[in-house]
């Protein structure tokens, strides 16, 4: 006999389709929700109305036609006859039973239920709960006590109205209200009538909140991969922790296991910590035939006011790992996994952090055949410690600040050293209405100690150097403004804010200075209001320049930002001797031309823009548009481009948009005009039913150099079973992530 007796022949297609799920799937205790709070009054009459009433009022009453039955405020029933017990306080109940039960309502033909136990029975019964609207049928339910009944053949839903696109069917479904779960033996999942999951045991929440236990299975297919197939186990330790373990079968690859646990939280002394932590592990792939794993770990945690520490650790088998596991672009192209222990003490006027830090260079599998895919490892800082002390508004107004680090740079291929850097500055800040103005000056003094080896002395005649170099600097710039209603800033102020800021720092020859950690500064609004055009310590440029720029804001009555526009360049009086990788100075006279625009330009509009222009070549160096059309709740339109001369030249477009009322259309491309070559695509459909959404989608996104993933997915997410139960790959989060402006058809309950 089959073990799912009560299923017909026609459905035991749906078996074999779940027979994975069913031989892993087993009930499962969660954890025990807060318990619904009913009022009731042990002492309430009970209210009876009949057309007739006969019997002994002391001891039994029988009631015909219209009976009406109220206990206090929690239990209301009807029935065409009843016959009440005093004694026992009992109902019997025939013909037409409605019943309303602490917010629940049932309905049936044959009703017997004690009064003051809750205990009793209900055959042929629909039933409704108030909390998270499960709704059902069955042959009878059995009550336990007020907040808890077994229901017999039954089923339950969701969904409204008496024929729902999905609900299970159990030989045998417990609903225990006070514990907010669900459990069912024997049970059928069925969409559109049709059974497409079964499993011996099922539990869920009745009130859609999230709870321990198996999560749908999660099919999909990838070109590199295959088939692939993962059965979710989901473990709620807490409200504030959480563990998902997952086996996966890759076709082509074998079973990886996996875990990812979260946690956040406070100490016995009130101190916040907070963490995640995700483990992958493939032994003996079928191809490389070696064992393969990737650990993410992050943590942050106060030991005491003002005193933190936490660590960033990545950790992969091997260089191929995240190209050929990946799911999004990111991950896939991620090369240099950082390693990072920390800890910082803080208080209002100083701090002191000390880290040591280092990376695993995953290179590109192309690197071998093309030199320029080659990834240069970062040097290791074993250990850095930084300083950091300042004060504002002292002395008449003076502002100052000093900054310091000591680091030890370890590698194993270059040169090796220490270095200790100084930074102590001083500024005047001057603001008043309608204008500013801010001179400081500063110091960047450095010592480097080299180790006395053979790499050294290939490079650097000696082992110790020191740099002191002043800065003097000066920012000042003028507000005006006026009324206007441009950019939907009705009643609103338009502001013109031109500013100016002068540089002068006295040149020192550095070449012979070795680089750890500097590289040139991207050329940016930021960048241009900045003393050192170099990111990092080992290079202080010379200067003798002033940056000229205008910004022109709108604002609304209330003071929010509607949309700003600036301009600015550079100019230079003097020659940039000063470089990372040459001795030959720079001759120019003024820079590119940065001009940017962003904000809303009307209410379904927003723009983001910045342009960089070489006046001297009439030329254009690099420019980035973002432009999103937003006319309504899941409609969303995004237009980008970005361009870098002689490097880069990529257009997007991505959208999230309304087909019909109920069908949803979601896209997004990628394109390489400089390449001719499609670097990431994805097309997609979801549907949205009354209490249930389907999502499809095929992805294409680049892995490395030469080779890309094309991963297919579906999803059927059936709201309120086990936070929306999906049987496909994680059709939400891809979307989410890939289009900018997308909203979920139906929010996630965790």
């Amino acid at each position: 006999m089959s073990w799912f007796s009560a299923s017909p022949p026609s459905q035991r297609w749906a078996f074999a389709i779940s027979a994975l799920v069913a031989a892993t799937t087993v009930p499962v205790h969660a954890q025990k929700a807060p318990r619904p709070v009913h009022v009731e009054d042990p002492d309430a009459p009970t209210v009876m109305t009949a057309e007739s009433m006969r019997g002994r009022p002391e001891r039994e009453l029988n009631l015909d036609k219209n009976v009406v039955i109220e206990r206090g405020k929690t239990t209301k029933m009807t029935s065409d006859t009843a016959c009440y017990k005093q004694v026992d306080d009992e109902f019997d109940a025939e013909g037409h039973i409605k019943m309303w039960r602490f917010g629940d309502y049932y309905t049936g033909d044959v009703l017997k239920l004690n009064m003051e136990t809750g205990k009793g029975f209900l055959l042929n019964p629909t039933y409704r709960f108030e909390v998270g609207g499960g709704q059902g049928k069955a042959e009878r339910v059995d009550f336990i006590n007020p907040d808890e009944a077994n229901v017999i053949d039954g089923t339950y839903s969701t969904c409204e109205g008496p024929n729902p696109d999905w609900y299970l069917k159990s030989s045998t479904l417990n609903l225990d209200t006070g514990r907010d779960v669900g459990t069912g033996s024997k049970t059928i999942i069925y969409f559109k009538d049709v059974p497409i999951l079964g499993t011996p045991g099922i539990s869920f929440s009745l009130s859609g909140a999230r709870r321990s236990g198996w999560l749908a299975p999660t099919p999909g297919f990838a070109s590199k991969n295959g088939f692939e197939l993962t059965v979710p186990y989901y473990v709620n330790i807490a409200p504030n922790r959480d563990l998902t373990l997952f086996p996966k079968y890759i076709q082509r690859r074998g079973i990886q296991l996996g875990a990812v646990g979260r946690y956040l939280g406070e100490t016995d002394g009130g101190l916040l910590y907070q963490g995640e932590t995700s483990f992958e592990f493939l032994p003996n792939d079928k191809q490389t035939k070696t064992n393969r794993y990737m650990i993410k770990s992050k943590h942050e945690q106060a030991l005491g006011l003002g005193w933190v520490y936490g660590w960033d650790l990545r950790d992969a088998s091997d260089n191929n790992y995240p190209s050929d596991f990946s799911k999004t672009v990111a991950t896939a192209t991620e090369r240099q996994l950082l390693r990072e222990l920390r800890t910082e003490y803080r208080t209002e006027d100083w701090s002191l952090t000390a880290r040591v830090q280092n990376y695993q260079v995953l290179q590109d599998p192309d690197a071998v055949t093309d030199p320029s895919l080659f990834v240069t490892r970062p040097y290791d800082r074993l250990p850095s410690v930084n300083f950091h002390a300042g004060k504002y508004d002292v002395w008449g107004g003076l502002d100052w600040t000093f900054d310091a680090e000591a680091t030890r740079f370890v590698h194993p291929t270059l040169v090796q050293g220490s270095r200790l850097v100084a930074v102590p500055q001083v500024s005047l800040p001057i603001v008043r209405p309608g204008y500013f103005i801010t001179p400081k000056l500063m110091l960047n003094a450095s010592a480097y100690q080299l180790d006395n080896d053979s790499r050294t002395k290939a490079q650097f005649p000696n082992t110790s150097f020191t740099r002191a170099v002043p800065t003097f600097s000066v920012d000042g710039g003028l507000v005006f403004e006026r009324d206007t209603n441009l950019f939907g800033a009705k009643g609103g102020t338009q502001t013109l804010e031109p500013r100016l800021f002068y540089v002068y720092t006295p040149y020192r020859d550095q070449s012979q200075f070795p680089n750890f950690d500097t590289a040139d500064g991207t050329f940016s609004l930021t960048q241009i209001f900045t003393e050192n055009r170099f990111v990092g310590s080992d290079r202080i440029s010379d200067a003798n320049q002033v940056t000229a720029a205008v910004v022109s804001r709108f604002l609304r009555p209330d003071g929010a930002e509607l949309m700003r526009l600036t301009f600015g360049q550079r100019f230079y009086f003097a020659d940039q001797r000063v470089q990372l990788n040459s001795s030959t100075p720079v001759n120019q006279s003024r820079s590119d031309i940065l001009l940017a625009a962003t904000g809303r330009v009307s209410e379904t509009w927003t723009v983001d823009s910045l342009v960089q222009y070489n006046p001297s070549d009439r030329q254009l160096i690099s420019s980035t548009y973002s432009l999103q059309y937003q006319p309504g709740p899941k409609k969303v339109l995004n237009f980008s481009n970005r361009f870098q001369r002689n490097s880069l030249r990529n257009a997007e477009i991505s959208t999230q948009w309304p087909l019909t009322d109920r069908l949803y259309g979601v896209g997004r491309i990628s394109y390489s005009l400089l390449d001719r070559r499609m670097l990431e695509s994805l097309v997609g459909l979801e549907y949205k039913g009354d209490c249930w959404v389907f999502r499809m989608g095929a992805q294409r996104f680049v892995t490395s150099a030469k080779n890309a993933s094309t991963p297919i997915f579906f999803q059927l997410e059936l709201t309120g079973l086990s936070n929306g139960l999906g049987l496909g790959a994680n059709g939400l989060e891809t979307f989410t992530k890939t289009i900018p402006g997308y909203q979920a058809l139906s929010q996630p309950l965790r």
